[in-house]
C-alpha cells in the first residue's frame, strides 16, 4: 500500500512535503526512553536479561492515529502477542517482568494474555507488578505469573462480575416530554429497552443473567487454575496487605523492587524492554522512519493479512457522538476488503473483531465483500471481547471462527427507531405542522416519519416493523450462508440472545475456543503456508501523504480525486486533534456507555435498522 513512485521528480516533491511536515513535529527533539519509575533503560545489549513486558499504557485492538499518523505510544494487542513470540526465541532471556501499571482490558484479551504468559511461565519465572488489578487483569496475572507484586498504595479490585443497565424512559417521555418510537425484531434483543422501559423485560433479564453466569464460571475456572486463594476473589476491593494475607498476591512493593528481585533470582545482568515504552520498536528512530510512516510505507501486503476491526459499525464514520474517530466504517473497510480480494500476494486473511455492531446496511455491504474474499482465499475470524450483532454479522463470513470462552457473541436481531422532540417543544410554545401533498389519511405521518418533530402512528409503526423484519430475515440468511447451514438452524440461537464464547461453540456460532495466535496459526494451515509465514497488519486509513501525489501517469480525474482525498485526510486529522482530548476523557470515564451510544449513531444519519448489542456491556 506504499504510495512511493519511481521517478526522481516524485521523490523530490514527496521529500519537500515530508520535510516541511517533519519540521512541525520534530523541532523539540526526540525524547529519551526512560522507564516510568525514572530510571533509564540500560544500554547494554548482551548477556543474561530480564525481558520487560510493559502493558501499562494499554493493549487496544487498534492504535489511534495521531494528527499525521505518527505511531501512538499505545501498542496493539496483536503486536504484544508477536513480541511474546519473539521473546521465546531470545536465548539471553532468563526471566520475564510484566508491568501492568493500572491498565484495564477486556476479559477475552486478558484470557488470551494469561494463556500466553502461562506458556512462558513453563520456561522462565514470570514476575508481575501492578499498581492496581481489576477482575480481568487479575484473571490474566493469576494464571500467567509466578509471583504477583502490588504497589504499597495500590489495590486489588477483584469484586466479582455484574452488569448495569440505565433506563431512560421516564426521563425522556415524562420529564422531557419526548416521543420515543423504537421497535425490535427478536424477543431477546432488548436494545431499545433502556429508552422504552423503566426496567428489563423477562427475556432481556434471562439473556443477560445467563451470559453473566457463564462468564463468571470461566473467570473463576481461570483463577482456580492459577492455584492461588480464590475464596476471596469476589470480596474486593482488597488493600495490598489484605490481598497478600488472603493469598491473592505474593508481595507488596514497587516495580523496581520486583525487577531487582527477579534479576537476583535468575542471575540476570540487565533489563531488556521487549514491549511498551522503551522498547526498540516503540518509536521511529530517525528521519527516514518518520518519512516512511507519513507516506504509508510499512503497510504492504504479506501472505497472511491481519485486519483489525474494532468499534461500532457505520457507513462513513465521523467518530460517533463523542468524536475521536475510529470504528468500523464501510467507506474504509469496503475499500480495504476489495484490495485484499484482488491482492494475489495475500493468501489468507485474519479478521480480528471487537465490535457491538451498528449499521445493518454497512454490515451487509461488508459481509458481501468478505464473502468475495472467502471465495478466493481463507478467512479466519478471531473474536476479541465481543463480536455481537453487526460484529457477528461480519464474523459469520469466516471459514473458521475462534473466540475465547469469555468473549461475547451472537445478538442476532434488529432494533430501530427515533426520538421525537415535538411533544417537548410544544411545552415551550414551539409547534411543528406537517403539510402532506396527498389528501389520503395518514399521508402526513408517512411522509414525515423520519422527522424529529413527529411521532409514529400505528400504520407507520407497522411498516417500519415490516422493514426491520426483512432486515432480520436477511441477517439470519447471511449468517446461515456464512456458517454453511440453514436459517431454521440459526433461528433458535437468534432473536437477540447473547452468549459467551464457550456457549457460542456449543450452539455452533463459534468453531474453536482460542485467541488471535490460534487464529493466525489456523490461517497458515488453511492457506498451506509455512508455520513461520509472515503476518502483516494491514493499514485501513489513508496516510497523510497518500493523497498528495497521485503519480505522474494519473488522469485528471485521479488528480482531482487525490486532491479531495488530501483535503479530506487533512480535515479529518485536524478535527480529530481538536476533539481527541475531550473524547479521551469521556471514554475513560464511561467507556462502555460511549461504545454503546456510538453504535446508535447511524440513527442520526437516517438509518432505521440497526444490528447492535442490546446493552452497554463489557466485562472487566
Amino acid at each position: 500500500m506504499s504510495v512511493c513512485g519511481s521517478s526522481t521528480a516524485r521523490h523530490v516533491r514527496r521529500g519537500v512535503v515530508g520535510l516541511a511536515l517533519l519540521a512541525t513535529v520534530a523541532c523539540t527533539g526526540r525524547p529519551h526512553a526512560d522507564r516510568k519509575d525514572g530510571a533509564p533503560v540500560t544500554s547494554r545489549k548482551s548477556g543474561p536479561a530480564v525481558a520487560v513486558v510493559d502493558v501499562s499504557l494499554g493493549v487496544p485492538e487498534e492504535e489511534k492515529q495521531s494528527l499525521f499518523s505518527l505511531p501512538s505510544r499505545h501498542r496493539t494487542f496483536d503486536e504484544l502477542l508477536r513480541a511474546l513470540d519473539r521473546m521465546g526465541k531470545n536465548r539471553d532471556v532468563k526471566g520475564i517482568l510484566v508491568r501492568w501499571g493500572g491498565v484495564q482490558m477486556g476479559m477475552a484479551r486478558a484470557h488470551e494474555l494469561g494463556g500466553e504468559l502461562e506458556k512462558a511461565k513453563a520456561k522462565w519465572p514470570v514476575y508481575c507488578h501492578a499498581d492496581g488489578l481489576t477482575n480481568a487483569t487479575y484473571f490474566a496475572a493469576t494464571r500467567g505469573c509466578t509471583k504477583i507484586w502490588i504497589s504499597p498504595a495500590g489495590e486489588v479490585e477483584t469484586i466479582g462480575l455484574a452488569a448495569q443497565v440505565v433506563y431512560l424512559h421516564k426521563l425522556l417521555a415524562e420529564e422531557l416530554k419526548l416521543s420515543v418510537d423504537f421497535l425490535q425484531v427478536g424477543k431477546f434483543k432488548g436494545a431499545e429497552e433502556p429508552l422504552t422501559r423503566d426496567g428489563p423485560s423477562p427475556e432481556a433479564r434471562e439473556s443477560l443473567e445467563a451470559v453473566l453466569r457463564d462468564l463468571r464460571g470461566s473467570w473463576l475456572d481461570g483463577i482456580r487454575a492459577g492455584k492461588r486463594a480464590h475464596t476471596s476473589v469476589e470480596d474486593g476491593p482488597h488493600a495490598p496487605m489484605r490481598a497478600k494475607e488472603r493469598g491473592l498476591v505474593e508481595e507488596v512493593g514497587y516495580a523496581d523492587e520486583a525487577a531487582l528481585a527477579l534479576k537476583k533470582a535468575v542471575s540476570a545482568q540487565r533489563e531488556e524492554v521487549v514491549f511498551g515504552p522503551g522498547s526498540s520498536s516503540e518509536r521511529p528512530d530517525d528521519l527516514g522512519d518518520l518519512v516512511r510512516v507519513l507516506s504509508g510505507e510499512g503497510s504492504t501486503s504479506g501472505p497472511v493479512a491481519l485486519v483489525r476491526a474494532s468499534g461500532s459499525i457505520s457507513m462513513s464514520g465521523g467518530g460517533g457522538i463523542f468524536g475521536g474517530g475510529g470504528g468500523i466504517t464501510e467507506k474504509e473497510y469496503g475499500r480495504l476488503f476489495a484490495k485484499l480480494e484482488k491482492d494475489d500476494d495475500v493468501k489468507a486473511v485474519v479478521l480480528r473483531i471487537d465490535s457491538p455492531g451498528g449499521s445493518a446496511l454497512a454490515s451487509d455491504l461488508m459481509w458481501h465483500q468478505l464473502m468475495k474474499i472467502r471465495a478466493r482465499k481463507p478467512i479466519v475470524v478471531s473474536v476479541g471481547d465481543m463480536a455481537a450483532s453487526g460484529g457477528y454479522y461480519l464474523a459469520s463470513t469466516a471459514n473458521v471462527i475462534f473466540a475465547e470462552p469469555t468473549s461475547i457473541v451472537g445478538s442476532i436481531g434488529v432494533v430501530g427507531g427515533k426520538i421525537g422532540f415535538g411533544p417537548s417543544l410544544e411545552r415551550f410554545g414551539v409547534h411543528c405542522e406537517t403539510f402532506p401533498a396527498s389528501p389520503e389519511p395518514g399521508a402526513a405521518n408517512r411522509a414525515a416519519y423520519l422527522s424529529a418533530f413527529t411521532s409514529w402512528d400505528d400504520a407507520t409503526r407497522a411498516r417500519v416493523l415490516e422493514s426491520m423484519t426483512g432486515v432480520y430475515d436477511l441477517f439470519l440468511a447471511r449468517v446461515a450462508e456464512g456458517r454453511k447451514t440453514t436459517p431454521d438452524k440459526i433461528a433458535p440461537h437468534a432473536e437477540g440472545r447473547i452468549f459467551s464464547g464457550r456457549e457460542g461453540k456449543t450452539r455452533g456460532l463459534v468453531d474453536e475456543l482460542g485467541g488471535l495466535g490460534d487464529a493466525i496459526a489456523r490461517a497458515r494451515v488453511l492457506a498451506k503456508l509455512p508455520a513461520e509465514a509472515e503476518v502483516v497488519a494491514v493499514q485501513r486509513r489513508p496516510s497523510f501523504l497518500s493523497g498528495l501525489d497521485p503519480g505522474d501517469d494519473a488522469s485528471s480525474e485521479d488528480r482531482a480525486h487525490a486532491a479531495r482525498t488530501a483535503e479530506e485526510v487533512a480535515a479529518t486529522r485536524l478535527a480529530a486533534g481538536a476533539t481527541e482530548a475531550f473524547s479521551r476523557r469521556v471514554a475513560k470515564a464511561v467507556p462502555d456507555v460511549v461504545s454503546y451510544v456510538d453504535s446508535l449513531t447511524p440513527l442520526l444519519d437516517g438509518e432505521r435498522a440497526l444490528v447492535v448489542l442490546p446493552f452497554a456491556l463489557a466485562v472487566r
